[in-house]
Order: structure tokens, then C-alpha cells, then sequence
């Protein structure tokens, strides 16, 4: 898997469909808002990206909008059909 860095934080690339990932896009829109997901999502609608934070089971902030679970529901109900996206996963590094 590839992995980036992004504003001083490391994420494994999960999905690269349709070479939807912009690094220099998604570096000046992912806030530090994401920093509590597990997953971000993006995809680009308009020419414009949007984000979207979904959580692993075991993170608390998981909920049924967030649940990394039901990303491909998310992709199927609230994307443009067959749109560029990408899903990418922090790393946490351990000490």
C-alpha cells in the first residue's frame, strides 16, 4: 500500500479510484476537524473536493453516519455516479 504524508501526518492510501487523490488539494482542505477519524474520504463533485471522516469499530466517535462500514453505502447514496474518489487511513505511529 501507499502511504503520504499530509500537514505532518502520516495515512496508508485504502482506494485510489479514478486517480481521485490530489495531494496538494487535500492538503488545504484537511483540517485538524479529521484528526479523530480513522478514515478520510474525499471525492470530487463540481471540481471541488469534499471530505468525510468515518471511524473503525473500536473508535467511541463511531456512530451510523461515520461508520467506515458503510462507506460504499455513503459512495453509492451521496456521490455523483462513478466520481473520482479516494479513501485513505491514518497511521497512528507507535513509541
Amino acid at each position: 500500500m501507499k502511504k503520504i504524508k499530509i500537514n505532518d501526518k502520516d495515512y496508508e492510501v485504502i482506494e485510489n479510484y479514478k486517480d481521485g487523490l490530489d495531494t496538494e488539494a487535500l492538503t488545504e482542505y484537511l483540517t485538524d476537524y479529521f484528526n479523530n477519524y480513522d478514515y478520510i474520504f474525499g471525492d470530487w463533485a463540481y471540481g471541488k473536493l469534499r471530505l468525510k471522516g468515518f471511524c473503525d469499530k473500536q473508535n467511541k466517535l463511531r456512530n451510523n453516519i461515520n461508520d467506515y462500514e458503510s462507506i460504499k453505502d455513503y459512495i453509492k447514496n451521496y456521490c455523483a455516479y462513478d466520481c473520482r474518489y479516494f479513501i485513505i487511513k491514518r497511521i497512528e505511529l507507535t513509541k
